[in-house]
């Protein structure tokens, strides 16, 4: 078997914590390359890495004729031009989640993955219910939840608490664009259980420093909220309520609830528990039993055996990106309600 060849560009903090040993665990994968925000630190990471070749710049993995896939751990920024280039030049793409930095850059690069059939293209997954998607999914099917009536996400820090923070990439608009705190990731699980969208979202936001020092000193205007609160009704009646902060300074939160008529589930992400209360009955706790952590595996399959991408594909990047967009449309108009789907 000829060895898989792998270019990184970006190698941030879960690049190098995930991806990087990921790949490098597989039988027959090479990491050939990789190009940081500049040459000097793409050289500490190839020197802690063992990666023989460190590139000036992210076309030079694109265009490598050695490079047979492209790992993108950039902000959101660069993810739809790096996907559209480097599918364009015959590599395969596992990009870093958010997919982009708003619903048209994502339907581009789903547009140009649909171009390239041939390649495999994949998304960073949400992490956090890995270990627990089957069993929500079987509880979902068998009916022991039954009809299912309301899902509560929450997630809560403090990381904009102090206005002397600095601002953030994930608070800076122009890396991030309208992905807003951590509703991305927590929309994407409901996908993941529910496979199918609500019909309309309304949702309210809050900026409460409204200007921040970047790393440079420059005092920069926010656009991003601090706080966001959303109520999306599903066509059956189902209602899906979220509240992020990023301005709580009580312990953090990261939760679901799933509340149905039989039985409500409780997942609590930082307890690392899920608890299944039935209506009138004793509290159990859901044993996590999924395979968690497997994308770098799980992308070099699809490459090698034509495996079908599921955590995470394009068409669902472009839902979670879909909802991302209807939610700043519905606060930027004053908690208006927003179709997910245009009529």
């Amino acid at each position: 078997m000829r060895p898989l060849r792998i270019g990184v560009i970006g190698a941030g903090g879960n690049t190098r914590k995930l991806h990087l040993p990921g790949f490098q665990r597989l039988p027959g994968v090479t990491v050939a390359a990789v190009a940081n925000r500049t040459p000097e630190s793409g050289a500490r990471v190839a020197a802690e890495f063992g990666i023989p070749r460190v590139a000036g710049h992210w076309r030079e993995i694109v265009e490598a004729p050695d490079v047979d896939a492209v790992c993108i751990g950039t902000w959101p920024y660069l993810h739809a031009e790096l996907t559209i280039a480097a599918l364009r030049a015959g590599k395969h793409v596992l990009t870093e989640a958010r997919m982009a930095r708003g619903l048209a850059e994502a339907e581009a690069m789903q547009a140009e993955a649909l171009r390239h059939p041939g390649l495999v293209t994949q998304i960073v997954p949400a992490p956090m219910s890995l270990a627990y998607d089957a069993a929500v999914r079987s509880l979902l099917d068998s009916g022991r939840l039954g009809r299912l009536r309301e899902i509560v996400l929450t997630h809560t820090t403090a990381a904009a608490l102090d206005p002397a923070t600095p601002l953030s990439w994930r608070q800076d608009f122009e890396l991030s664009g309208k992905n807003t705190l951590t509703l991305g990731i927590f929309y994407e699980v409901v996908l993941r259980w529910l496979r199918r969208e609500p019909e309309a979202v309304s949702a309210s936001a809050r900026i409460l420093t409204p200007e921040r020092r970047d790393e440079s000193g420059r005092l920069r205007r926010v656009l991003i909220p601090d706080v966001l609160v959303l109520k999306a009704d599903y066509a059956d009646g189902m209602q899906l309520a979220g509240h992020f902060s990023a301005v709580e300074p009580a312990a953090p939160r990261s939760e679901i609830r799933l509340h149905g008529t039989n039985a409500d589930l409780h997942l609590d992400f930082l307890a690392g528990q899920a608890v299944l209360t039935p209506a009138g009955g004793t509290a159990e706790a859901l044993p996590a039993g999924g395979p968690g952590w497997n994308v770098e595996a799980d992308f070099v399959a699809s490459i090698r055996e034509g495996r079908p991408v599921e955590l995470t594909n394009f068409a669902t990047g472009v839902a979670y990106m879909r909802f991302t967009e209807s939610v700043w449309q519905s606060w930027n108009a004053g908690g208006a309600r927003v179709p997910v789907r245009p009529a």
